[in-house]
């Protein structure tokens, strides 16, 4: 099982099976919930998520999903599109090892702030080629 949680240590989960669409998020969703330039993210079956401790606040981010945090810490967990409520996204970096899940692609880099220089050879999405 691998696992993680919010920064204050109250919501701990765990996953098994396999993640998908390992991506650097550049949409402007995920920079003003996050407060950063992107958000690093990969999808696991909802099925394969064990909230080990602790419960995380939804928030309805969009018309086309729900963001979870810890509402003691504020750490932004999980992602939930409306469509797809068989998969959930789970935040790279709340990982205990997030060198594990390392990104294969930026997603939404039309969003992408101008002083934002992605300097990898991932590939390069306008949008997202996974919605």
């Amino acid at each position: 099982m691998i696992e993680g949680g919010c920064h204050c240590g109250q919501i701990r989960y765990g996953f098994n099976g396999i993640a998908e669409y390992e991506t650097n998020c550049h949409c402007t969703t995920c920079q003003k919930t996050s407060g950063a330039p992107y958000v690093a993210w990969f999808t696991v079956k909802k099925s394969s998520l064990l909230l080990l401790s602790g419960k995380p606040k939804p928030y309805q981010s969009s018309a086309h999903g729900v963001r979870m945090f810890c509402s003691n810490c504020g750490t932004l967990l999980f992602f939930q599109y409306t469509s797809h409520s068989d998969e959930i996204d789970i935040t790279t970096c709340s990982l205990a090892n997030p060198e594990l899940m390392p990104p294969k692609d930026h997603t939404w880099v039309e969003s992408k702030l101008p002083w934002v220089m992605i300097s990898d050879d991932l590939p390069q999405h306008e949008k997202s080629p996974h919605d």
